[in-house]
C-alpha cells in the first residue's frame, strides 16, 4: 500500500507539472503578440500631429529614417531612369569640390561687411533681412537635397488643416510640461487640481476628435480656459529642467515628423516624375494590340522615297513616348512654310516600335514624311551590333551653382543641362546619305518655322547648339579628368541641335567620343559624370552657338519664366523633371504643349489621356 501511495503521489506531481507547463505556454502565446503589437505601436504608428509626453529616444528616429531610406533605395532601381540627378555644385570663380560621401558641398560666398546705419529702424530691418536670408538658405538646402521637388512643394503648398486640433495638442503638451512642477508646490492644490482637470478634459476631447469638424461647439471656451490656467502656472517658479526637457521633446518630435514627411513626399514626387502615367501606358498597350490585330504590320509609310534625299530638311528624334514625339512633329509641321520639305526620323526601341509605327501610320502631319526606326534593327557598316543593343535618350543633369558677381544678393541657381546619349553618336552612320540634320529632343515644342536653320553657315563647326555660359568647363574640371580643354568654354545643351554630318565624318567624332569615354572613366567611378564630361569634350571648339531667340529652356523646372520670352522663342524646351505630360508638370506652361495634341483621337479618349 505504501508503494501504491508513493506512485500515486508521483503521478499527481507529474500531472501537476504538465498542467502548469501548458498554462505557462498558453500565457506566453498570448503575451508575445501583445508585446509585439505594443512595440509596433510605440515605434512605428505615431498619429499625425499628435504630441504626447512619452519619452522619445533618438534611436527610434534613426531607425525610422533609415527604414525610409532603405525603402527608397529598394524602390529606386525599379524606376525607369529618364533623368540623371547628378548634382554638380560650384561657386563661380572657385574650384568645384564634392564630398566623397556623395553629399554636395557648395563653396560659401562671403559677403562684404554691411554698412553702418544710424537710423532707429535698423534693428527691425535687420530682423526682417535675417528672416528672409534664413528662408532662402532653407530653400537652397532643400533644393540641393531634393532638387525640383522643393519648387513643386512651394507652388503647391496648402493651408494648414485642422488648426484647432493641432493647437489643442500643443496646449496639452505645454500643460503637461508645467504640471509636475506645480504639483510640488504645497500651497497650490487648487491650481494643481484645475490644471489636472483641464489636461484630462483635453485628453478626452482629442481621443474623440481627429479633425476640427469633430470638435464640440464649446471648444473655444475650453481652449481659453486652458490658456488661462497655463498663464497662471507660468507665474510660479518651476523646475526649469523639467519644462525644458518637455519642450525640447515636442521640438524633437516635430522635427522628426517633418523630416519623415519631407522624405516621404520627395520620394512620391520622384515616383510621379519617373513613372509613366496610366493614360500613356494604356495608349501604348492599345496601339501594340491593334497593330498585331490589324494589317498594319504589312503597311509601309507613304513618301518613303524622301527618307534619303539630302536636299530635304531632315529632323531626327529619339523617343519612347508616343505622345511626346507626336507633339514635336505636329508643332514643327504646323509652323513650317513648306511642310512638303520636312522628313522626320523617329528612332525608338523594340519595346515601343510597334506602338510608334501604328500611331504615325494613323496620323498625318500636313505634307511631312515620317519614318519610324527600331534602333535595335539598324545595321551599321563600321560598328558592331552590340552598340545598338539598347537605345538611350538624351541625359539631363541638375547643376547647382552660386555667383559671386554681387555677393550680398548671391543665391543658389539651378540649371538642367541635357546632353547627347551614346546613341546620338551613331547618327552619321545611321543616315549615311544625309549631310545635315536637326536633332530635337522629345520634350520640345516648336512655335516658328525652322527652315532658316538649313541656311546657317556654321564655319566648319559640327554642332549648332544653345550654350549655357553660366556653366563653364573650367568649373567642371574635377569631372573632365586630365584632358586638355579651354576653361572658359561654355557648356552646350541638347534640345535643338543642327548637326553637320559631313564634317562629323571627316573628324570621326564618334571614335573620339568612345576614346574619351575610356580615358575619363579611369579617373572617376561615376558613370553619370563620365557621360557628361565625354559629351562636352567631344565637341570642344566644334560648337556653333545658336542665337538665344531660337530656343528657350527651363519650362520643366523654372516657375518664373516671363510670358513674353515664351511667346518670342522659336522652340520651347521643357528640360527638367516636370514634363508637360506628367501630372506634376508646371500648370501654366502645359497649354503650350497640349494645343498640339489631337484631343478627339478615339484612343486618347478611351485611355483618358488628358495631360
Amino acid at each position: 500500500m505504501k508503494g501504491y501511495h508513493n506512485n500515486h503521489n508521483q503521478g499527481k506531481r507529474r500531472w501537476r507539472c504538465l498542467v502548469i507547463g501548458v498554462l505557462f505556454l498558453v500565457l506566453l502565446s498570448m503575451l508575445v503578440p501583445l508585446v509585439f503589437l505594443l512595440g509596433l505601436y510605440h515605434n512605428g504608428f505615431h498619429s499625425t500631429g499628435h504630441l504626447s509626453d512619452r519619452q522619445t529616444s533618438s534611436a527610434s528616429a534613426t531607425d525610422q529614417s533609415s527604414h525610409i531610406k532603405e525603402l527608397i533605395n529598394n524602390f529606386a532601381p525599379t524606376l525607369p531612369k529618364i533623368h540623371q540627378d547628378l548634382v554638380i555644385n560650384f561657386t563661380s570663380g572657385a574650384e568645384n569640390k564634392t564630398a566623397s560621401s556623395g553629399t554636395p558641398v557648395v563653396l560659401p560666398v562671403v559677403p562684404p561687411p554691411p554698412p553702418i546705419r544710424n537710423d532707429a529702424a535698423a534693428a527691425g530691418t535687420d530682423e526682417i533681412t535675417k528672416h528672409k536670408r534664413n528662408a532662402v538658405e532653407e530653400s537652397e538646402k532643400c533644393e540641393l537635397r531634393f532638387g525640383g521637388y522643393c519648387h513643386w512643394r512651394d507652388e503647391h503648398r496648402e493651408n494648414m488643416k485642422d488648426v484647432m486640433v493641432k493647437k489643442l495638442k500643443d496646449q496639452l503638451f505645454v500643460a503637461r510640461a508645467y504640471y509636475p512642477s506645480i504639483a510640488k508646490l504645497p500651497s497650490q492644490e487648487k491650481l494643481t487640481h484645475e490644471l489636472k482637470q483641464n489636461i484630462q478634459e483635453l485628453e478626452r476631447i482629442l481621443s474623440e476628435s481627429s479633425t476640427d469638424a469633430d470638435l464640440p461647439p464649446q471648444i473655444q471656451k475650453k481652449l481659453q480656459k486652458m490658456e488661462n490656467v497655463i498663464s497662471k502656472a507660468k507665474t510660479f517658479p518651476v523646475d526649469c529642467n523639467n519644462v525644458d526637457k518637455k519642450l525640447r521633446q515636442i521640438l524633437d518630435l516635430t522635427e522628426e515628423e517633418t523630416n519623415f514627411h519631407m522624405k516621404q513626399s520627395a520620394f512620391l514626387y520622384q515616383l510621379a516624375v519617373q513613372t509613366m502615367p496610366k493614360g500613356l501606358h494604356c495608349l501604348s498597350m492599345r496601339l501594340i494590340v491593334e497593330y498585331f490585330n490589324s494589317s498594319a504590320h504589312d503597311k509601309e509609310f507613304p513618301l518613303s522615297e524622301r527618307y534619303s534625299d539630302p536636299s530635304l530638311q531632315h529632323y531626327v528624334l529619339f523617343s519612347t513616348n508616343v505622345l511626346a514625339a507626336s507633339v514635336v512633329i505636329n508643332s514643327t509641321a504646323v509652323h513650317a512654310r513648306e511642310s512638303g520639305n520636312l522628313v522626320f526620323h523617329v528612332l525608338t526601341d523594340g519595346l515601343n516600335y510597334y506602338a510608334m509605327k501604328l500611331w504615325f501610320l494613323r496620323n498625318t502631319y500636313k505634307e511631312a514624311a515620317v519614318q519610324v526606326l527600331n534602333i535595335e534593327n539598324v545595321t551599321l557598316k563600321y560598328y558592331d551590333k552590340e552598340v545598338l543593343k539598347s537605345m538611350s535618350l538624351p541625359v539631363e543633369y541638375r547643376v547647382s551653382f552660386q555667383t559671386v558677381n554681387n555677393p550680398p544678393a548671391s543665391h543658389l541657381r539651378t540649371e538642367y543641362v541635357s546632353v547627347f546619349s551614346h546613341t546620338h553618336y551613331l547618327l552619321p552612320y545611321i543616315f549615311e546619305k544625309l549631310k545635315r540634320v536637326v536633332v530635337l529632343d522629345d520634350d520640345v515644342v516648336v512655335q516658328r518655322d525652322l527652315s532658316d536653320l538649313w541656311n546657317l553657315n556654321m564655319g566648319r563647326k559640327v554642332n549648332g547648339a544653345l550654350q549655357l555660359c553660366s556653366v563653364q568647363l573650367g568649373q567642371l574640371r574635377s569631372y573632365l579628368g586630365k584632358n586638355v580643354f579651354d576653361k572658359t568654354s561654355c557648356a552646350w545643351m541638347s534640345g535643338l541641335n543642327v548637326i553637320d554630318l559631313v564634317r562629323w565624318r571627316e573628324l570621326d567624332l564618334t571614335k573620339t567620343y568612345w576614346k574619351l569615354g575610356q580615358e575619363v572613366s579611369k579617373g572617376t567611378e561615376s558613370a553619370e559624370s563620365v557621360a557628361l564630361s565625354t559629351s562636352l569634350l567631344t565637341f570642344q571648339d566644334l560648337v556653333y552657338p545658336l542665337d538665344g531667340a531660337w530656343a528657350l529652356s527651363g519650362l520643366g523646372h523654372d516657375y518664373g519664366i516671363d510670358v513674353q520670352a515664351i511667346k518670342k522663342a522659336s522652340v520651347l524646351h521643357f528640360n527638367g523633371q516636370m514634363k508637360p505630360w506628367l501630372e506634376v508638370g508646371i500648370p501654366k506652361y502645359k497649354h503650350y504643349w497640349k494645343r498640339f495634341l489631337n484631343r478627339h483621337d478615339q484612343l486618347l479618349v478611351e485611355c483618358n489621356v488628358n495631360p
